[in-house]
């Protein structure tokens, strides 16, 4: 299902991961004096880095347009804890947990509207410390779990597969990818998942912790026809680093055009995602 799938897509995310990077963690952040703006770009820099090792709480707000035959606006709040582990000197263990709570009018005849949590997606990431590199990767398993509380949101299926992310940072930039492959193991009903996630990551840095970005989520459903396989956007927004209180906080929005996407699937996303940080 085409609501499920989504739900499987968002988890991923933008921001999602978060594996190892040893400049944001050292010596605290201090986001308002001396080399304040070096700060701000480390703190950017393990907002966004699916390779940065700090514990991070995302609360990403997806809005879908154009939802099915009426044409609904369908609203998914992602909550993803992202906790690291040092497993020694040299390898981090990162867990990171999407749970979806999803809402959404009557999309098309009859289908109800249905609001409630989604299917769970743990993942965990095993990457190298960074010590002082730019360059940065993460393997791992990733899984969902059919949690949904109504038909129109589980799969009803227990899946699984492997992730992996890799990302540099020269200069200014960020570039990076990370894909994942998840096929069905189990479950109920005829709703299998085979499906493949995609997600390009372009970030670039300006002064005092702003930065523009392009993190767009290209999917496959291979269990889809040839005609309704494939969801590509194409788009982009900024963000910022701010602080409420001690805490930093990274604000993102961006805007997305699918051009190309399933029948009965959103024409456009917009994205707005607040992250709280946790500098050791």
């Amino acid at each position: 299902m085409e609501t499920t799938q989504r739900t499987f897509i968002h988890g991923a995310l933008a921001a999602g991961l978060a594996l190892t990077l040893a400049p944001a963690a050292k010596g605290g952040m201090d986001m308002d004096g001396g080399d304040g703006g070096t700060n701000l770009q480390a703190l950017v820099t393990a907002a966004l880095n699916p390779v940065a090792k700090m514990m991070k709480v995302p609360f990403q707000n997806d809005f879908d347009f154009g939802v099915g035959p009426n044409q609904v606006t369908q609203y998914t709040l992602n909550i993803e804890p992202i906790v690291p582990f040092t497993l020694n000197e040299d390898w981090n263990l990162i867990t990171r947990t999407v749970i979806p709570i999803i809402s959404e009018p009557s999309a098309g005849p009859g289908q109800a509207s249905v609001a409630g949590l989604g299917d769970i997606n743990p993942s965990i990431f095993l990457s190298p410390a960074a010590k002082g590199r730019h360059q940065f990767w993460g393997i791992g398993p990733t899984f969902t779990f059919p949690t949904g509380t109504s038909p129109q949101l589980t799969s009803g299926q227990w899946s699984l597969g492997p992730s992996a992310v890799y990302m540099a940072t020269p200069g200014q930039w960020m570039l990076g990818v990370f894909a994942n492959q998840q096929w069905s193991v189990g479950g109920w009903g005829d709703r299998n998942v085979n499906s493949t996630y995609i997600q390009p990551m372009l970030i670039y840095h300006l002064p005092k912790g702003w930065y523009l970005t392009s993190i767009p989520v290209i999917t496959a459903n291979w269990e889809a026809d040839s005609g309704n396989r494939w969801t590509v956007p194409v788009g982009g927004g900024a963000g910022k680093i701010v602080k409420l209180g001690k805490v930093p906080l990274n604000l993102q929005l961006q805007a997305f055009y699918n051009v190309k996407r399933p029948h009965d699937s959103p024409d456009w996303q917009l994205r707005f995602q607040i992250l709280f940080l946790f500098p050791k």
